[in-house]
């Protein structure tokens, strides 16, 4: 899995803040932004519930090698914008499959596992020959069949996306996913991203009888 920081908006903590701030001034955001503190005034804002404030910054991520049994939780975001490799126009002649760590751990299961999949391109393959298109030979293709997509967010919904997906009770691939965009945004936007994660590293756990008893740390 390859996450990277593609684009964001610049100045994001301060560009917030002002339009915080421009809320209760008479002075518009584009002087406010020049001599605001960021940390004190998003502090404030935030912490009183108003989250619209950071809708003003978008942050976008290229993400390589992950499955789209991924790519189908992540697209349940509906407050973003996903560009996905297409399996229409994209021919996948090498196997390119995500392997789960309980497999891995398992040699048994492992051999099923690379079997199977064996078999899967095998057929993928075979049918392509046999002059089936791309689009209808993929319906052969597995959840683990890894895919590239390009994700953006605003700091909102990141927020909102965090505190789901860097969770212990998140599954685990997304959960990696997660973990690596969070500290992306956190080394270009400190102050939005100080307490974002799960719920545990603000408070109580949410999850009542189902909580894993482990509490992640920012």
């Amino acid at each position: 899995m390859i996450v990277k920081l593609l684009a964001y908006t610049q100045n994001a903590d301060a560009i917030c803040a002002a339009a915080g701030n421009s809320c209760y001034s008479v002075r518009p955001s584009y002087e406010i932004v020049e001599d605001i503190n960021s940390e004190k005034v998003l502090s404030r804002i935030v912490g009183m519930g108003h989250h619209s404030v950071i809708e003003h910054a978008a942050f976008t991520f290229s993400v390589e090698g992950v499955s789209r049994a991924l790519t189908h939780q992540l697209v349940r975001h509906r407050v973003a914008s996903y560009s996905q490799q297409s399996q229409r126009y994209v021919s996948m002649k090498e196997p390119s499959f995500v392997t789960p760590h309980t497999v891995q751990d398992d040699p048994d299961a492992m051999k099923v596992f690379e079997d199977t999949m064996a078999e899967i391109w095998a057929a993928y393959g075979k049918l392509e020959s046999m002059g089936i298109p791309a689009e209808d030979a993929r319906y052969l293709l597995p959840n683990g069949c890894t895919t590239n997509i390009t994700i953006t967010m605003n700091a909102r919904e990141l927020l909102h996306f965090f505190s789901l997906r860097c969770c212990n009770r998140a599954q685990w691939e997304i959960r990696e996913m997660a973990d690596r965009m969070l500290e992306l945004c956190r080394d270009v936007s400190p102050v939005i991203f100080r307490d974002a994660g799960p719920p545990c590293v603000r408070g109580p756990c949410p999850e009542g009888k189902l909580s894993c008893g482990k509490p992640r740390r920012p």
